[in-house]
């Protein structure tokens, strides 16, 4: 195995990112779709929900959701679609997939809903990657970033920090 950089590696500034926004987004009764080939797949509705931060902020309008697919090892893949309404008006597409895993011996607490949002954000790994979609001349800036977003758990819903990488 070569011990030497590969020559065609360039050096690169640190990636940076920037707050876009904190997002809740209320939820409805998930629904079983059941197990299939590839897991078990469930959809978390929304209900609504809010989004604030220093470029943007508005609400969650309650169509859209989550296609998750728990896999067999317990960990939850996302597959989500929701609409944001600024609060000028403007419609934007989010989407995102991530990666939620949680300890085994957290999804006892995680699947009961008087204590899942109780449960420390530290002690499971909860990622996603937004991306957005819009007509809106104004934030069409938003067409041409690619976001992180750090989840938990609320009460009735779920919540990210979303930074954009810069």
């Amino acid at each position: 195995m070569p011990t030497t950089l590969d020559p065609r590696v360039r050096a690169l500034p640190e990636i940076r990112t920037e707050h876009l926004f904190d997002i809740v987004i209320d939820l409805q009764p998930q629904l079983n779709i059941g197990n299939g080939p590839l897991g078990r797949r469930m959809l978390f509705p929304s209900a609504g929900g809010t989004f604030h931060g220093p470029a943007l902020h508005g609400e969650v309008l309650p169509v859209g959701g989550d296609w998750a697919l728990f896999r067999p090892d317990g960990t939850m893949v996302l597959d989500v679609r929701l609409t944001l309404r600024t609060h000028d008006g403007a419609l934007v597409h989010m989407t995102y997939s991530g990666r939620w895993t949680t300890p085994p011996e957290l999804r006892p607490a995680i699947a009961d809903a008087a204590t899942r949002h109780q449960v420390d954000p530290a002690l499971y790994y909860f990622r996603t990657n937004p991306l957005f979609e819009t007509g809106a001349k104004q934030y069409a800036w938003l067409n041409d970033v690619v976001c992180v977003g750090v989840g938990y758990m609320v009460e009735a819903g779920i919540a990210y920090k979303v930074v954009k990488v810069v």
